[in-house]
């Protein structure tokens, strides 16, 4: 019976500590499960099978149209400028088509340099890059059928496709059987394998570690503004990370503390001299910022060059809003602007006044 008694009292202590173990874990009352709409709306990936591809439609005409707008300023009319990001389109011939692999790839290929179409192997990739990612200064905005019209002007670039073709969910299948480098994928066994061994062997340091031991990497100080103030040059959307490269290297990691706020968007505008209108808030809402530095370069002209290029113009104001309106190239070089014909007028004339009075 006593045996018994002491045998109760330590299963009683031992669920008890139990309990309280439990009820001691901080992330115990944390979070929720996600809805099936959370979910939903996070699950916009398009695997090579096809699986998670909208229903839709789109023309090559259609995606001409939306690329020359909102596509051509950065990759050029025909997916060959290199002057701000390395060409879609080139180095794929019909022979490439017809045998699913990429000449150019090949040890002894002397083709300047890799293009997308020379590099990606399946079309779904394409879309779904498309779909989440451009533009860049807009990401997310494009209709679905302007995605399909979009990838489809990019193929017909390519001879993929003819030039009257209508991409869609029901025929992208057969499209993926004239990729040119369809092929051109790898499979390596042992990375599928969750039971198999790494291909690196190390022996990890347990004790008596080196307490100076850092892992890190630095842009030496002749290049961190080899392209500007990268700082000023991350997307308005999302997180926004990184040093300002105008100052000497940060000690501590970046991101362990806000970046300053002047240097993500454009200054506000000075009191009155906007005409009411948050200049602030156009440039963002629009992804002014993304292409235009204050001070420097970054797709286009910084503000302060624009203001210095045409400085003494009478109608100066009239002629920076109409240039925001209608777009252009050929000013600043063979990148064109589109057209900002979202805008309204009295939006464009603001951002015009306040570039005129000295962009801060």
């Amino acid at each position: 019976m006593k045996k018994a008694i002491q045998l109760l009292t330590a299963l009683a202590l031992s669920g008890a500590a139990t309990l309280a173990s439990a009820q001691a874990q901080p992330w115990k009352d944390i979070g929720r499960e996600a809805t099936p709409a959370e979910i939903k709306a996070w699950d916009i990936d398009v695997r090579p099978d096809f699986k998670g591809l909208p229903k839709g439609s789109g023309s090559v005409s259609l995606g001409e149209t939306v690329w020359e707008g909102k596509c051509a300023s950065c990759h050029g009319s025909f997916g060959e400028s290199n002057e701000v990001f390395t060409p879609i389109v080139g180095g794929t011939t019909k022979e490439d088509i017809a045998r699913g692999r990429v000449k150019n790839l090949e040890q002894g290929g002397h083709f300047p340099q890799r293009t997308t179409l020379m590099k990606v192997a399946t079309v779904s990739t394409l879309w779904d890059y498309i779909n989440r990612a451009m533009p860049w200064n807009a990401p997310k905005s494009l209709k679905t059928d302007e995605v399909y019209g979009v990838l489809a002007y990019i193929l017909s670039l390519a001879e993929v496709v003819p030039a009257d073709y209508v991409l869609s969910d029901q025929n992208i299948a057969e499209v993926q059987q004239r990729m040119p480098n369809r092929n051109g994928m790898r499979f390596y066994e042992p990375l599928w394998k969750a039971s198999g061994k790494g291909d690196v062997k190390n022996v990890a340091c347990m004790k008596d570690c080196p307490t100076d031991a850092k892992v890190h990497s630095t842009l030496p100080d002749f290049a961190r503004d080899a392209h500007g103030n990268i700082l000023e040059q991350n997307r308005v959307i999302g997180p926004v990370r990184g040093a300002d490269t105008t100052k000497p290297a940060p000690t501590a990691p970046v991101g362990t503390a806000p970046p300053p706020k002047a240097v993500v968007v454009a200054a506000a505008p000075a009191a009155g001299a906007a005409g009411g209108v948050d200049v602030k808030g156009v440039l963002t809402a629009n992804g002014c910022t993304a292409c235009h530095g204050i001070t420097n370069k970054i797709v286009g002209p910084g503000f302060a060059e624009v203001l210095a290029k045409h400085k003494g113009r009478a109608d100066l104001e009239a002629y920076l809003a109409g240039k925001i309106k209608s777009g252009g190239s050929g000013v600043y070089g063979a990148v064109p602007m589109p057209p900002q014909a979202q805008l309204k007028d009295d939006e464009a004339a603001a951002i015009a006044k306040w570039i005129a009075a000295g962009p801060k």
